[in-house]
């Protein structure tokens, strides 16, 4: 976007200079915009390289769609781009420098649920007395974990809070032998924490203590099992900065400019960080506003924002108040409301020093409308705001189902929304952070794994048997479960006799005999091969992945690859990799209170109305959006406080004066109005299901608007051609959604690879299963030795530069310009080294026989023998392994990762690729990957490639070339024309015999030959 298209101000925020800068940015005011496009400006205008510019932000989600948008802005490729959230940047810090400050190098990095089994686990180590009741000893192990993690935000380290509370224990001590006469004798901190808690006795310190140990206790058992969580990322990475200068120099040098988005939700640890990396240059830019605050339950602090006016009296302030999403009399209502927060808004704070308006002014031409439904009762809530939906879409033609957002307070909320929608044929995606583990796929899965563990598990087996794809007939099901209830047999034991049973259909036999077969099948597979593969042949025999794919069932694809991921993480990290030991990991976590974690990638699927809560919403908007709920207690919501508070006086970030719950909440409002461009709806009913009548939200006459606009509507659903009577239906039975996903466009992605260009090449509906719906696949065997083949030689590679074999050669050294070595030592890392690190690195998965593991291990060891034979004759000088790029061919953008890259000769480089397969000749071999490589050189490393070569590792032998002009001018054109197709949508398959033989997808593929 060039200059001209910014408003003056989002101008001055992008062309600002050298020093620090506040950026007050109002909702819709283009905030992601300049901090991209002041990103894009710095790399052009040559005052910072890509990987001199650090910007931090709070989710993936947001690092990527601004990494997407860097890209985009800039015409040519880049190598690295720091954009992440922080806890990506501390794991990066710490992944590079653990060792420095005695963190377990190859730490892992514990969730919630890891940790809270790591209490448990341990909690005779803890000497819990207070926090331990005798009912449920582990009633508190969540409350603890968030105490610590508060004490984390705020930089408190185990032993800040054992010598507070060691001071209380003096200060009581010495009041109690003056009687309170004198305090001289004690330390600034000291008299500090004794002034806050002068009310405090021997028991409340007891109390502290508890904690306090509690919380070192828990660091110490975390150093022991060579684990994080995710605030010692942010602290361990504090630490090093604070106790290794030379280590925050170097990244002080590195990072010429800083920027940090959503500054407002920053914790007193993490500003911290960002002040020490701005060091004395303070080229740091905080984007903000205190307004949208909503995560003080995170730890967030909203007194950051002021006290980076206190940090940087001298900084450079911009407010961004032109609004390019809502209509004007959305934005006056949003205005008027959040002024109740006055005194402790910026715009008043700051009032005497600058002449800041937060007032936001509209730059669309509509003024947006508002309206109040208020209905008898909840089904009735629930029936207007769907057919107010209906209405809305079938007046608004260019509207599609992704304008229209239901905004909850909490996903309790939502069950009613979700039914009715579902009972309206309406698409929708409810966007929860939890509850992977109560969708019908993953239930299903885990009752098998359960069966598998155990036979007699009758309530699983229950379950498989009722699968769809399995069309047993009730009554026969009936049947079978009486037999067992007269026998007092388990379910399993009883279909074992349904040849007995004289009345059951003669399918139903053969289907349960079927079942019977792959039980015992799967159960031996289980003792021998790994969980994801029990998982996956579970889905093969059960036709379940050809099941879902027939009902164009995109959300249990994306449910079923969420489990999957989580199975390989388990199998990743846990010694014991047995069914049962996983079955016995979710049965905990579920006792733990966890409920499975969720992707919220609203933009995954096919288009549908958002349901979520306005925590979820934040930074998204809408066309159109409801706020359901709005009665006294649902929102605003009642103060839940902290279990286990900090104490005040270890808290070191400025705490705001005033109702601070009630200020959060509405903050909140705040931004549910916000999210809406030219609709703005507020839904209550008087009755909820309780003896009263519900009292409307205080919000509501806040704003104005307790007088209704609208009553209950009778739309016509043009969907169904039927009235809509959604308070009829029985919100505890599952509705089967009915969707047209004919023309439905599936998000593609941000950026493509080689695979997915070739996949496309290949059969596109092959890329449509593979990259758009992912149905997860078994794994082969050559890919796994493949893996362990490149790991090896990658990590050999790396041992060479560290034992200082060559001069730590680099790509971007403009200084090589001839065949000059740089070799210091000749004598290599020995075999033995070499074929240590192959058994380290070897992966033993999707080996159908013991006998194949062992052709291709000595395969293996055989070709790395050679390999080490082969380059102790002749050291390459390496200059990059597995280095990444990104590039743009006619602004599309391509991304890949070269195995290796060796110094050519007169300051040319070489590409080499790994290949595992059999070897090939220059007359056989596919150019297009290393083609593509050397445009990536060209473009991005700004380096002119000798040769490209893919090395075959089976029987080390090389096959080089270089791409012509033709060549790489013919595989631009190639690579835009498969773009383009992939941008309409079209995946018709392309099947013959010989690319269906080897297609992954074969056994659900309808159109395979």
């Amino acid at each position: 976007m060039p200059l001209k298209d910014l408003n003056l101000e989002q101008q001055k925020a992008v062309t600002h200079g050298e020093g620090p800068m506040l950026i007050v940015a109002g909702a819709g005011t283009g905030k992601t915009t300049v901090i991209t496009e002041r990103i894009a400006w710095l790399i052009e205008q040559r005052k910072a390289q890509a990987d001199e510019i650090l910007a931090l932000t709070f989710t993936d989600k947001a690092a990527g769609e601004m990494e997407e948008r860097v890209d985009k802005l800039l015409p040519y490729g880049y190598v690295d781009l720091w954009v992440m959230t922080f806890h990506s940047f501390g794991e990066r810090m710490l992944k590079n420098h653990a060792l420095d400050i005695g963190v377990p190098d190859g730490f892992k990095l514990l969730n919630q649920t890891e940790q809270w089994m790591l209490v448990r686990e341990n909690l005779d180590k803890f000497n819990l007395n207070y926090y331990q009741p005798l009912g449920n000893p582990t009633k508190f192990i969540h409350a603890l974990l968030k105490h610590f993690s508060r004490c984390k935000d705020e930089d408190i380290w185990p032993e800040d809070y054992l010598k507070y509370v060691e001071d209380l224990r003096i200060n009581l001590d010495s009041m109690e032998s003056t009687k309170g006469k004198a305090l001289k004798h004690l330390n600034a901190e000291s008299t500090k924490a004794f002034k806050h808690d002068i009310n405090i006795d021997s028991s409340e310190i007891k109390r502290l203590e508890e904690i306090a140990n509690a919380y070192h206790v828990y660091q110490q058992l975390l150093l022991d099992k060579e684990a994080l969580d995710f605030g010692d990322l942010i602290n361990y990475t504090l630490k090093l900065f604070k106790k290794r200068p030379q280590i925050l120099q170097e990244y002080q040098k590195k990072f010429k400019y800083i920027l940090v988005d959503e500054f407002q939700d920053t914790n007193f640890a993490q500003y911290e960080l960002v002040k020490l990396l701005a060091g004395q240059q303070a080229n740091l830019t905080v984007v903000g506003d205190d307004d949208q605050a909503i995560y003080k339950f995170r730890g967030a602090s909203v007194s950051n924002i002021l006290q980076f006016k206190d940090d940087y009296p001298k900084s450079v302030d911009i407010y961004l108040n032109k609004n390019y999403r809502s209509g004007q009399q959305i934005l006056d209502l949003a205005y008027n409301f959040i002024q109740l927060n006055n005194p402790e808004r910026l715009e008043v704070k700051l009032k005497g020093n600058n002449k800041l308006s937060k007032k936001l002014t509209s730059q669309i031409k509509e003024s947006g409308v508002i309206e109040h439904l208020h209905v008898a009762d909840q089904d009735e809530e629930v029936e207007t705001v769907i057919n107010k939906i209906i209405e809305l879409k079938n007046k608004d033609v260019h509207s599609t189902w992704n304008d229209f957002a239901i905004l909850i307070r909490a996903n309790n909320q939502a069950d009613g929304f979700l039914h009715g929608l579902g009972y309206a044929g309406v698409p929708f995606n409810f966007i929860a952070s939890k509850g992977l583990y109560a969708k019908e796929v993953v239930r299903d899965i885990l009752a098998y794994l359960k069966l598998l563990d155990n036979y007699h598990e009758s309530m699983a087996l229950w379950r498989i048997l009722n699968l769809k794809q399995m069309a047993i007939q009730l009554e026969d099901l009936m049947d079978i479960n009486r037999l067992a209830q007269r026998k007092a047999y388990s379910l399993y034991e009883a279909i074992n006799q349904v040849s007995f049973l004289k009345n059951i259909n003669i399918e139903t036999k053969k289907k349960i005999e079927y079942v019977v077969k792959k039980i015992k099948e799967h159960s031996a597979l289980a003792k021998e091969k790994n969980i994801k593969e029990v998982v996956l042949k579970f889905l093969d025999d059960f036709k379940y992945n050809e099941y879902l794919l027939k009902n164009n069932d995109e959300k249990s694809f994306s449910y079923l690859r969420q489990l999957i991921k989580k199975i390989d993480d388990y199998e990743q990290s846990s010694d014991e990799k047995t069914v049962s030991s996983f079955v016995q990991l979710v049965n905990l976590e579920i006792d733990s209170g966890e409920q499975g974690d969720l992707s919220k990638d609203i933009e995954d699927g096919p288009e549908a109305v958002k349901v979520m809560t306005i925590h979820a919403a934040k930074g998204l908007e809408f066309k159109y959006v409801v706020v359901v709920n709005l009665v006294d207690k649902r929102f605003p919501s009642i103060e839940r406080r902290e279990a286990i508070e900090l104490p005040e006086a270890l808290i070191k970030e400025i705490i705001p004066s005033g109702d601070i719950h009630l200020q959060e909440e509405r903050r909140l409002f705040y931004v549910a109005i916000t999210r809406a461009k030219q609709g703005l709806y507020f839904s209550t009913a008087d009755n909820y299901g309780g003896k009263t009548k519900k009292k409307l939200s205080r919000f509501l006459y806040e704003t104005g608007l307790t007088e209704t606009t609208n009553t209950k509507l009778q739309i016509t659903n043009k969907i169904q051609n039927s009235k809509l009577k959604i308070q009829n239906i029985d919100v505890g039975r599952s509705l089967k959604i009915e969707q047209n996903n004919e023309g439905i466009k599936y998000q593609l992605p941000r950026s493509f690879s080689f695979s997915q260009l070739k996949a496309f090449e290949n059969c596109p509906y092959q890329y449509y299963l593979n990259f758009i719906l992912k149905v997860p696949v078994r794994g082969k065997a050559v890919f796994s030795y493949g893996k362990t083949m490149h790991a090896t030689l990658q990590k050999f590679m790396v041992l060479i530069k560290e034992r200082g074999m060559v001069d730590q050669g680099e790509l971007f050294d403009k200084r090589i310009t001839n065949n000059e070595s740089r070799i210091k030592n000749k004598e290599l890392p020995p075999l033995e080294k070499l074929m240590e690190l192959y058994q380290e690195s070897w992966i033993d998965d999707w080996y159908d026989q013991k006998s194949d593991q062992e052709k291709y291990k000595k395969q293996g060891e055989k070709s790395l023998k050679e390999f080490h034979k082969q380059i102790a004759a002749k050291t390459p000088e390496v200059l990059e392994l597995e280095k990444g790029f990104n590039f743009k061919i006619n602004g599309y953008s391509l991304r890949g990762v070269i195995d290796r890259i060796d110094q050519g000769v007169a300051g040319k480089i070489e590409i080499i690729d790994y290949k595992t397969g059999g070897a090939k000749t220059t007359k056989t071999v596919e150019k297009d990957q290393l083609l593509i490589y050397q445009l990536a050189a060209r473009e991005v490393f700004d380096k002119e490639v000798e040769k490209l070569t893919f090395y075959y590792l089976d029987n080390n032998s090389a096959v080089s070339f270089l791409g012509t002009e033709k060549e790489l001018e013919k595989i631009k054109q190639k690579v835009i024309d498969l773009i383009e197709a992939m941008k309409s949508f079209d995946f018709t398959a392309t099947p013959s015999q010989h690319k269906c033989k080897y297609c992954d997808f074969r056994d659900i593929c309808e159109f395979k030959e």
